[in-house]
This record gives structure tokens, C-alpha cells and sequence, in this order.
């Protein structure tokens, strides 16, 4: 351990003798696991199984980074457009100009990426609230998709990606699906899992996850012990970009076409779901692995639902209650942990 870090777990920083933030999580998942099996049928079916997994996975591999994000004090609400945006790259240089598969994924992987960085820089560099800075860039993206859109193909919706050459390495990387006990998961629940693994290893694993935490938990006592608040901040910012780039690759490469519309309001979902798993609006408190089971259980209700024969209108409902159930949950949370570092 380095001296800043010493330091920081000196401060009480990086004291984490408190419950773990996906404990809520999982006791909420467990619930909404029981209801719907017992609600319906399908439910437990391998199909349905599948069903949900898949629903929550697309939605997990965003809202992992988006929990990283916000343990270090800070949102994103361009990350829902941002999957649309670099969908519409790739397909656009796929299919209108010809490139590779592969080239068009880098090419938009890069393009995530300078957003992402721009959108730290912006943050960390102006001093303005992370929801203003995102919101612009939000708002600058969908125009952008729906401008470019327009110009390149007269309509809003790009599509031909599977006659674009390299369609079928990537579509196998990104948009297959596995056999598992004579069921086809997408393997896009790889992707997912994947993703919070790395995430926790570096969350709780690496000097980069103790920056994260503290810069969450106090920016100015994190910057006073040497912590680099400006560079972590910036990598959070790019990481969730990434993440959402990720999304928009699986989404182009598996349905093969993009509306310039799609991803508007993802981003409300990608933070509910950080929320529900244990991340606090301050910052400083989380986990991937919460973030990870609060997409979980948007997927469980939201096919539920539909299993169930609802109006999908309950699931709206549903939200908002699991929403104001968790922030009361970690707000008794983020009690107890300034009783501890006390």
C-alpha cells in the first residue's frame, strides 16, 4: 500500500467496516424472484430464464460502470444516448462507407472514448455539476444522431449491417448466443458478467478502486493526501463510455439496424439500477456487484410482468417503489457509515 493510500484509510476514507452496499440488493432480487415464480409459469422456464437474463444484461453491463461513476461522486446522463450514437458510427462506416466491421467498432470505440474523456475533462476542469456537463452532451448527441442520420440515409434508421464484410467474426464476439443445458443464452450475459468481475476486482482489488471510493467520499481531503482526483474522475468518465459503446456494439451487431432515437432514457435506468444495488447519490458507497443485481431485478420484474399478463404500465410503478425503497435503504446505510468513520 502506498503512503497515500495509508493516509487515506488513516483518514477513514477507505473504512469499509460497514454493511455491504448489495446486501439490499439481493434481498430485493430474492423477493422479486419469489413473487414472479409464483406468479406465473414462465417465469422459471429455461426459455423465460433466458428471457430475463438477457433483459438484464444489456442493462448490467452499463450500469456496473455507471455505479463506478457515481461511488466516485458523479452521473452521466449522456450514457443512454451514447449506446445509440456508437451503434449509428459503426453501421453508418459499415454500411454506407464500406469499412470493415472491425474498423467501424474501433472507430466508434474511439469516438466513445473522446466523448467520455471530454465529458471528465469538462467536469473536472469547469467545476460544473456532472448532471449539467452530461446533460449537454446528452442533449449534442441526440441531435447529432438524428442530423447525421438524416443526412446519410434520408430517414431515421441505419441498417444493412449484415452484409457489411466482418459481420460474422463480430456478430459472434458480441451478438451470439451459447447452449447451456438445451437452452440459448445471448452471450451478451458473458459480457455482462464479465464486466462486474473487472469492475469489483478494480473497485476493491486496486489502488484505483481505493481513489475511487475516496474521491467519492471527499474529493478535497482525497486531493490534500495526494490522490490524482482529476485523472480517476476522467477514467470514470471514459470507462462508462466505454461501457455504453459495449452495449451499442452488442445492440448494432444482434438486431442489425439502429434507430437515431434509441437509448433516450436508458440512462435514468442505468442509475436507478446503481441505486436500487447500493450506490449513494453523495457518492463515496457501492458496489459493481450491486449495480449488477439491481439490473438483475429490472429484468426479473420487467419480463415478469409480461409473463404475468400485466399492463406493462405496472412496471413503471414498480420502479418508482423500488426506487424509494432504496434510497431509504441507503440512506440508513450512509448513516451508519459516517457512525463508523467517526
Amino acid at each position: 500500500m502506498s503512503g497515500a493510500d495509508e493516509r487515506l484509510r488513516a483518514s477513514g476514507l477507505l473504512d469499509r467496516l460497514v454493511p455491504r452496499p448489495e446486501v439490499g440488493a439481493l434481498l430485493g432480487a430474492l423477493v422479486v424472484f419469489a413473487f414472479f415464480s409464483v406468479a406465473t409459469e414462465r417465469f422459471l422456464s429455461p426459455a423465460g430464464v433466458a428471457t430475463w437474463l438477457d433483459d438484464a444484461s444489456t442493462l448490467g453491463v452499463v450500469a456496473v460502470a455507471v455505479a463506478l461513476l457515481m461511488i466516485g461522486g458523479e452521473f452521466d446522463l449522456s450514457a443512454g444516448v451514447m449506446t445509440a450514437s456508437t451503434a449509428l458510427v459503426t453501421a453508418v462506416l459499415a454500411t454506407r462507407l464500406g469499412w470493415n466491421v472491425w474498423w467501424a467498432l474501433l472507430a466508434s470505440l474511439l469516438f466513445a472514448l473522446a466523448v467520455g474523456a471530454l465529458n471528465g475533462w469538462l467536469v473536472v476542469r469547469t467545476g460544473l455539476p456532472s448532471f449539467i456537463v452530461t446533460l449537454g452532451t446528452f442533449l449534442a448527441l441526440q441531435g447529432l444522431n438524428l442530423g447525421v442520420t438524416r443526412l446519410v440515409t434520408g430517414t431515421v434508421q441505419v441498417s444493412g449491417m449484415r452484409a457489411a464484410p466482418g459481420y460474422e467474426s463480430a456478430g459472434f464476439v458480441f451478438a451470439s448466443t451459447f447452449s447451456l443445458g438445451g437452452t440459448r443464452f445471448p452471450v451478451s450475459v458473458v459480457w455482462w458478467l464479465v464486466a462486474t468481475a473487472v469492475a469489483s476486482v478494480v473497485l476493491l482489488r486496486t489502488r484505483f478502486g481505493n481513489w475511487v471510493f475516496a474521491v467519492g467520499g471527499s474529493a478535497a481531503v482525497s486531493r490534500a493526501v495526494g490522490v490524482p482526483v482529476r485523472r480517476t474522475k476522467v477514467v470514470l468518465f471514459t470507462a462508462t463510455a466505454g461501457a455504453a459503446w459495449l452495449v451499442g456494439s452488442i445492440n448494432i451487431l444482434r438486431f442489425t439496424s439502429v434507430q437515431a432515437n434509441q437509448g433516450i432514457g436508458l440512462e435514468f435506468q442505468f442509475i436507478i439500477a446503481a441505486v436500487i444495488g447500493g450506490c449513494l447519490l453523495t457518492g463515496g458507497f457501492g458496489s459493481a456487484v450491486g449495480a449488477a443485481v439491481g439490473a438483475l431485478i429490472f429484468g426479473m420484474a420487467r419480463q415478469g410482468i409480461v409473463y404475468a399478463n400485466w399492463n406493462s404500465d405496472w412496471f413503471q410503478l414498480f420502479l418508482g417503489v423500488m426506487l424509494l425503497a432504496a434510497v431509504l435503504v441507503n440512506n440508513a446505510l450512509r448513516r451508519r457509515v459516517e457512525r463508523v468513520r467517526r
